[in-house]
């Protein structure tokens, strides 16, 4: 559970991500779906000593976030990276002064040089854009290119839990459709995903189990099969024909 000052922000959410799984998290704007995950990634409890400490909102986290059945609800960000349990933030979070080149390498700051060379390589392989793009700022690049930077510095990291908070946000179908194609990529090399979404249509080729989240509560869980059966469901996120989705890649 999650509190900001009395306001309720998730109330019992509980998921599960497991080995060489994609899991969605879908629910509309303000349903509770990025702070779910900066729970989990331990942003939140950042949040919470920060305002703590100057006297402004009072953050409150309850519950656990469990990873290998080791309970990490007290452990700082930096531990929970090392462990692998990285977070690719919303509306792409690059640093907008420094190249292509230079964001990659700074994702795998808790990483030897070696493996973020290795991390950064399979990220340009995945994204090939991202050699053309090398030298560039990355605040020059359009949207879909600051996602791929994005991602490559979540990569460099070398997570084996990647949590992906709205990677399709303000995409066109195209480039929707190319990072649905490297998050299918990214689980194939053995990275357990756990993407949010508003709308999930675009990330149903990829999803193999989802939850629904509605004003910080749980409402649904199931396989996409189960949850595109949902009339009221498929109405409200899915947006469309499920039978174009239905064939997983």
């Amino acid at each position: 559970m999650v509190f900001y000052e009395n306001a309720l922000a998730l109330n019992e959410v509980s998921v599960q991500l497991n080995p060489g799984e994609v899991v969605g998290v879908f629910g509309s704007n303000g349903a509770g779906k990025t702070t779910l995950l900066n729970t989990v990634a331990g942003l939140t409890l950042v949040y919470a000593r920060r305002e703590a400490r100057r006297g402004g909102v009072r953050v409150t986290v309850a519950g656990q976030v469990r990873l290998n059945g080791e309970d990490i609800t007290g452990w700082d960000v930096p531990e929970r990276v090392r462990r692998g349990l990285v977070l690719c933030r919303e509306r792409h979070a690059v640093f907008r002064d420094l190249t292509v080149s230079e964001n990659l390498r700074l994702g795998g700051y808790l990483r030897s040089r070696a493996e973020v060379a290795e991390s950064v390589a399979f990220a340009c392989e995945l994204m090939p854009p991202l050699r053309r793009l090398w030298r560039k700022p990355a605040g020059m690049l359009s949207g879909g290119e600051q996602q791929m930077v994005a991602i490559g510095m979540a990569l460099a990291a070398r997570p084996r839990w990647l949590l992906l908070d709205e990677p399709l946000l303000g995409l066109s179908p195209a480039l929707q459709a190319e990072i649905v194609r490297v998050v299918g990529e990214i689980r194939r090399h053995g990275v357990a995903v756990l993407v949010a979404e508003q709308y999930a249509r675009a990330v149903l080729p990829v999803v193999d189990r989802g939850y629904v989240i509605e004003s910080g509560a749980l409402v649904l869980s199931g396989t996409r099969s189960e949850l595109a059966s949902q009339a009221e469901v498929q109405a409200a996120y899915f947006g469309g024909s499920w039978a174009s989705a239905r064939t997983h890649p």
